[in-house]
């Protein structure tokens, strides 16, 4: 991941950038630092790297760039030298063309290693040539740094003109101003007919205003007047906040009208977050390393298999540790990349198939073979285990090896020795791959998801869960043998360090799946006894992969489980969401995350404090709870301070351009853009990347965001952003409504191996229920067997009891009973706490 780049993280540059070429000079401009701009007295004393021969041509100074190079500084033109003043602007100017036409890379640097970058641009080379302009702030004076135009990294040969390069002082800084469009803030997606419905105004009035909802025919259909919120402290903005939740006639092409502004269209739907769950998950499988991604299943996206060791790739399949590490190499081909880069961390990777596995444990029903268009679809397993399993056998991978030292924990992460540039597809990664030391954050991820895999798995695949449950055992004891064997914060060249010094959480996690699968009395005590059991865990910043006792809580509140104080830990999820709640009620942009510096990756923490305001609604069924979430995804696709949604593909205006290094249209014409439904991390109030630094000075915690490749503190995608939007659009996506029904599930008889059960069915409404079907799930690799006064059915771990001729009807008050012999090979078997009669979830 790139967030750790120590090269970038020094002194950047400050505001602004002109992205419009253009000619003009300021009149003080100072005097010129570039010598021999015009290329009228040769190439003197500009140098190339050995791969190119500088020439002039025309009156300019040209190169032919050679193909398959894999880096950008692969193939280099400079001029050393560059007087620069600390705090002086410059105005940085050249003419510059490619054919065909490339994106190069346009720097202003330190000379020497770690090459920290003081300007960076990326511009669009055409065939014919433009003129570019820019300016920046120098952060540092410096005698001799480089300007520098990287132009490697292309399979094809190219070549590269350029004239008239300028450098000089004096220049008037240029302020960033992004193009937010009409001032009234809308969800561009659109609105559920039954949910919340508001939007927000940005005007400079105090007192209400009138607004007008349109339909796609321009007929007015609602009216209101808006409520005066005052001033956002995150955009800086005075804002209203416009309710139209009354109306609820589904259509499409609805806008509200404001104060002389329109918003963008909207629909208002009830299937309106059908695909999202799909294309949320549907990201990761072009995110797989190891194996070829077929253009077939994902048109546009198909690629070579990255890191197998195919020339000029060295692979991921005999990987060595970092020198004086181990003395041994590990396969770990496979999992998925972690972001942008070409980076597999355990802790990252361990949140995020955990929130995978979470949202089918949740609701399993709702997810089935063949809906991701995979490679395993058609095998009889959901494709979210199917998904969720190609991270999970990395993981078990990176464990150290019996006999070595620290046997059994895992290795914290693995990716190159060295950092390398945008763009680069995997299969062309030429550098050496290392494995970095153990840690106990990782080996207890390993154990937190090998344990919950073991019960999700067991109705599919017997031997694997059984695998994963010893991985687990084995990752707990090596992490209580070695509780504080942290990762190195300076471990950051090539990937990101990912360090975590307390690792309380991580163990309270791993306690918590351990003793939901097994029930076992060590896991148990220790759950008990940890201070995350009972201590207020709730961020207002929310949680992430270093802080996870949130994932034990809340696995704890909802997996059936036998632990004494179990209805103390549910409600206590009960009073997190109250928190959210109140946050989100007192913003003015209904987000539940009210800091005063926005995070990296903020918007994964907003969708996580969705997680549990959603989980408080399963637990209690108010729709107070429910509805926050409804408003909170409205942040994420466009009511918000920018006016744009952050996942690719939804909303008129949608991040497109994500830090990838294959996902790079913005530098290569011939790569696509991140797939629809990649959410980009959103506003980071520390903006460390030279992009944004450059652009975003001085920004408010909402406008710290720019939707620019380069731009990897504001802009990255991540598999552990993704999974809580899966998550969280699975939830959205359920429209299964309460019913008036209860359940009593009893147990009257259990042996070793097996188990008897009487099944209870109430209506407890006032309408007769003619024709029934109850589904629930069991917790493992339970399956029923004999049945009595009903029709049984099983899948996985899902059942599905459906009326006899004779107890088809139900009238208000009565009851059906019914019953069943059942096999349990292994684990507990708890009652299961979660029913669906014809398809509402019973209260």
């Amino acid at each position: 991941m790139t967030r750790c780049r120590a090269a970038l993280l020094a002194l950047l540059t400050t505001l602004a950038l002109s992205a419009v070429p253009t000619t003009a000079h300021a009149a003080d401009e100072g005097p010129e630092q570039i010598v021999n701009g015009t290329f009228d007295d040769g190439t003197a004393p500009w140098w190339g790297t050995e791969n190119v021969t500088l020439a002039v041509d025309d009156g300019r100074l040209c190169a032919d760039i050679p193909g398959g190079t894999a880096n950008p500084w692969d193939v280099i033109i400079g001029q050393n030298d560059i007087p620069l003043v600390a705090g002086e602007t410059y105005a940085f100017r050249f003419f510059g063309s490619g054919t065909p036409a490339k994106v190069g890379k346009a720097l202003i640097q330190l000379p020497v290693d770690p090459w920290t970058q003081y300007f960076a641009a990326n511009p669009e080379l055409s065939v014919s040539g433009n003129e570019y302009s820019y300016t920046f702030t120098a952060p540092v004076s410096l005698p001799d740094a480089q300007v520098v135009f990287q132009l490697g990294g292309s399979a094809d040969p190219w070549r590269f003109c350029m004239d008239d390069v300028s450098l000089r002082g004096g220049a008037e800084p240029e302020e960033y101003v992004p193009d937010t469009g009409p001032r009234v803030r809308v969800n561009m997606v659109g609105y559920l007919p039954g949910g919340p419905k508001k939007a927000t105004l940005v005007t400079s009035e105090t007192q209400p205003l009138e607004w007008e909802l349109k339909n796609d025919d321009g007929k007015t259909v609602a009216r209101g007047r808006t409520v005066p919120r005052g001033v956002d402290a995150s955009s800086g903005q005075n804002v209203h906040t416009l309710d139209f939740g009354a109306y609820r006639k589904e259509g499409t092409g609805y806008t509200l009208s404001a104060d002389g502004e329109t918003s963008r269209p909207f629909d208002i739907k009830e299937d309106l977050y059908d695909e999202l769950p799909m294309d949320a998950l549907k990201f990761y499988y072009p995110q797989r390393s190891g194996i070829e991604i077929l253009d077939s299943l994902r048109p546009g996206y198909g690629r070579p298999a990255g890191h197998v060791g195919v020339a000029p790739n060295q692979g991921d399949v005999e990987v060595p540790c970092q020198p004086g590490v181990c003395d041994y190499t590990l396969n770990v081909k496979g999992g998925w990349y972690d972001a942008g880069d070409h980076g597999k961390y355990v802790v990252n990777g361990g949140i995020s198939v955990h929130q995978l596995m979470s949202a089918y444990e949740r609701n399993k029903a709702a997810f089935g073979d063949g809906q991701l268009e995979i490679p395993e679809s058609g095998n009889g397993r959901p494709d979210i285990l199917d998904e969720a399993r190609w991270e999970l056998e990395f993981l078990l991978s990176m464990q150290v090896p019996d006999g070595k030292p620290f046997e059994g924990m895992a290795h914290h992460k693995i990716h190159d020795r060295e950092w390398t540039g945008l763009p680069l597809l995997p299969h062309l990664d030429p550098q050496p791959r290392e494995l970095h030391p153990p840690s106990t954050a990782a080996t207890l991820n390993l154990a937190a998801t090998a344990a919950q895999a073991a019960r999700l798995f067991a109705p599919y695949d017997a031997e694997f869960a059984g695998k994963s449950l010893a991985a687990a055992r084995k990752a707990w004891a090596a992490a209580k043998t070695n509780p504080d064997k942290y990762a190195d914060p300076n471990d950051g060249v090539g990937g990101g360090a990912y360090n975590d010094s307390d690792v309380t959480d991580e163990f309270y996690w791993a306690a918590a799946e351990l003793f939901i699968t097994t029930g076992e009395k060590e896991f148990r005590d220790f759950v008990l006894a940890s201070p995350h059991h009972t201590g207020d865990i709730w961020r207002d910043r929310g949680f992430d992969w270093g802080n996870t006792a949130q994932l034990g809580r809340l696995e704890l509140a909802t997996v059936p489980n036998a632990l004494p104080d179990r209805e103390r830990v549910r409600q206590s999820v009960v009073e997190g969401a109250e928190k959210y709640l109140a946050i989100q009620r007192a913003h003015p942009y209904g987000i539940p995350y009210d800091v005063p510096d926005y995070d990296w990756g903020s918007n994964n923490l907003i969708l996580n404090n969705l997680v549990v305001l959603a989980t408080a609604y399963d637990l209690t069924g108010e729709e107070k709870y429910r509805a926050a979430v409804r408003e909170g995804m409205d942040y994420i696709l466009g009511r918000n301070a920018l006016n744009q949604s952050y996942v690719t593909g939804y909303g008129e205006v949608a991040s497109k351009n994500q830090h990838s290094r294959w996902y790079a249209r913005q530098l290569n014409p011939d790569l696509p853009n991140p797939p629809r439904g990649t959410l980009a991390g959103g506003p980071n109030s520390s903006i460390q990347d030279p992009i944004a630094q450059r652009l975003l000075k001085g920004c408010k915690p909402q406008f710290c965001y720019i939707d620019d490749i380069e731009s990897w503190s504001t802009n990255e995608l991540t598999i552990n952003w993704n999974s809580p939007l899966a998550w969280v659009s699975a939830f959205l996506a359920d429209r299964g409504e309460r019913s008036d029904c209860r359940v009593r599930y009893s147990a009257h008889g259990a042996w070793p191996g097996g188990f008897t059960t009487q099944v209870v069915v109430e209506n407890r409404g006032k309408k007769a229920v003619d024709g029934w079907e109850l589904r629930w799930s069991f917790l493992a690799g339970q399956r029923v067997g004999h049945a009595w006064g009903a029709a049984i059915s099983q899948s996985g771990s899902v059942v599905t009891a459906k009326s006899t001729d004779w107890n088809g009807r139900i009238k208000p008050g009565d009851v059906v009973t019914f019953g069943f012999n059942g096999t349990n090979p292994s684990g507990p078997n708890p009652a299961p706490e979660v029913f669906h009669l014809n398809g509402a979830r019973c209260r």
